[in-house]
């Protein structure tokens, strides 16, 4: 048995989009994925990516996904990945494949001048739980996640006085424009 990890192509974003449903529904969530074929592929193959990913076949199957992104440590002053999601089909588990992605997930972020990795992972999942500790993950219990999403997010947008200029921090609507001086 033969496993390949490799970087994902445009080719694989139907792949990707199957796996990040089957993440779902395995974490019992299968409604709340909203992402598109569309999405991914403006998002991870053009000229400024906004994720990464990696596929695992097995024996020329595909079997597997990581799925990540740049954060950055401002107590390290480094950059660090964040490991959104990383999932192999159930039909392929025990085969290493896991390892193997989460192994070269980490040469990618060391290549990259990373010096952590982090990600999120669901209290009643005993079996990812016991893997992560197994590959020496620290559990960071005091940790809490916080989220804004959807309408409080909104919110939260809508009393900022006015939008931030300057490379990479304008909106969408105002690129390529020049800055406003002048409150909106």
């Amino acid at each position: 048995m033969t496993t390949l990890i490799r970087p994902a192509t445009p080719a694989d974003v139907p792949l990707i989009l199957a796996f990040i449903r089957g993440l779902a529904l395995y974490e019992r969530a299968p409604n709340e994925v909203t992402a598109t074929e569309e999405g991914l592929l403006r998002d991870g193959f053009g000229p400024n990516p906004l994720y990464y990913c990696l596929i695992a076949d097995q024996d020329g199957e595909p079997a597997g996904f990581s799925f990540f992104f740049f954060n950055y440590s401002t107590w390290k002053g480094r950059p660090g990945l964040y490991l959104e999601d990383l999932y192999v089909e159930p039909r392929f588990r025990g085969l290493g494949i896991g390892k193997a992605l989460l192994r070269q997930t980490a040469v990618f972020a060391i290549e990259k001048g990373c010096r952590r990795m982090q990600w999120e992972v669901l209290d009643w999942n005993t079996p990812a739980l016991d893997f992560y500790r197994a590959m020496g993950a620290d559990l960071k219990d005091e940790w809490k996640n916080v989220r804004i999403e959807g309408e409080a997010l909104e919110r939260l947008a809508a009393g900022a006085p006015h939008p931030i200029a300057g490379p990479g921090l304008e909106s969408a609507g105002d690129r390529g424009k020049p800055p406003r001086t002048e409150p909106r």
